[in-house]
């Protein structure tokens, strides 16, 4: 497998854009399943990704990170908002009728290694078949592809006949990564694809992802709620809080200065595997509002310890600090509050 590894101009160009996306899902009751509601999955998110870097979407469960990502990638069609695409240099609105042209360009790498491939399948066979689906139809050119793609991944030849019931968890992830990347896709995007693995193998797999990374030039969408993995790997961090961004910066700024206070509790419950370094953890009080009836102004005031009058009536927009215009925070007293960060460099 040929190297694409990205130039300084490529790696400032935006290869995705999120604007203002969407995503309800009906609330449906009685015998002829009337919609009483929506659930707000996703509520008004925009964000950008530039080629060859990572850009890492963190929350608690149920936020709408997994939600936002497939909804990128068509595997959930948007409410509302726009996707936007960077091919060979011209945007392109990712829609229903545009997202089968941009199949090899952005692909996924599922959760769950256990049932995300088919049991029914070689390993050969589910790594080869996006090939054959767009059209590839030589089978010695697809056997070596194949073969190239399970080298690249650590993994040999000697697996292709071979199930997926064969294999430990962390060898069928990186089967899930080999497919993912069949197609030379640029954008990919990884929906927690350590949190179902051993922390030792997690290692294994990060290190491989950016190797991966590295070697052909790839873009991440890094969907994770493991904020020591995230600090590894990713390059910016979106927070994310009942289907809203609520913080978005690069990973050392929002490590060292968080401004959002939900961003400070996320941080506060991360061990630190140090007995003399005392970390204060926050107890949020009170569970997650619904998405299906959030509440008015902040959707964090219930649980945060600084709101005040005006986070109960008005709805804060993610806006630059004055000190960091890429710094950007949705809370009304992001200049004021002097929140606590994670010395993840000791």
């Amino acid at each position: 497998m040929a190297s694409k590894a990205l130039n300084m101009q490529e790696r400032n160009q935006v290869l995705l854009e999120v604007k203002d996306l969407y995503k309800l899902f009906p609330i449906q009751r009685g015998v002829l399943r009337s919609t009483v509601g929506h659930v707000r999955a996703v509520d008004g998110v925009s964000f950008q990704v530039k080629n060859g870097e990572t850009l890492g979407l963190v929350g608690e469960s149920g936020c709408g990170k997994t939600t936002t990502g497939r909804c990128i990638i068509r595997l959930e069609p948007p409410t509302k908002g726009e996707i936007i695409f960077n091919k060979d240099g011209q945007p392109v609105r990712i829609d229903q009728r545009t997202i089968k042209s941009l199949r090899r360009d952005m692909q996924i790498i599922f959760q769950d290694p256990f049932s995300s491939l088919n049991p029914r399948m070689t390993v050969e066979r589910i790594i080869a078949e996006p090939l054959i689906t767009h059209g590839m139809k030589n089978k010695t050119a697809i056997k070596d592809r194949v073969v190239a793609l399970l080298e690249a991944v650590g993994l040999s030849a000697e697996h292709l006949r071979r199930f997926p019931h064969e294999f430990s968890g962390g060898q069928r992830q990186r089967i899930g990564i080999a497919r993912a990347l069949a197609l030379n896709p640029k954008l990919v995007i990884c929906d927690e694809p350590v949190s179902a693995l051993d922390v030792s193998v997690q290692a294994q797999v990060i290190n491989l992802l950016q190797d991966l990374q590295e070697q052909f030039g790839l873009t991440y969408l890094f969907i994770a709620h493991d904020l020591s993995v995230v600090y590894h790997i990713c390059n910016r961090v979106a927070v994310m809080y009942l289907g809203r961004i609520v913080e978005i910066t690069e990973v050392d700024e929002l490590y060292a200065n968080p401004k959002h206070p939900y961003t400070e509790a996320l941080f506060s419950a991360i061990p630190i595997p140090d007995p003399d370094y005392q970390l204060e953890q926050i107890i949020l009080e009170g569970d997650v509002p619904s998405p299906s009836d959030p509440p008015p102004g902040c959707n964090f005031h219930p649980r945060c310890r600084y709101a005040e009058a005006i986070c109960r009536q008005e709805q804060p927009v993610l806006a630059p600090v004055k000190s960091n215009k890429d710094h950007q925070v949705a809370c009304h007293f992001a200049e004021q509050l002097v929140l606590r960060g994670l010395n993840v460099r000791g």
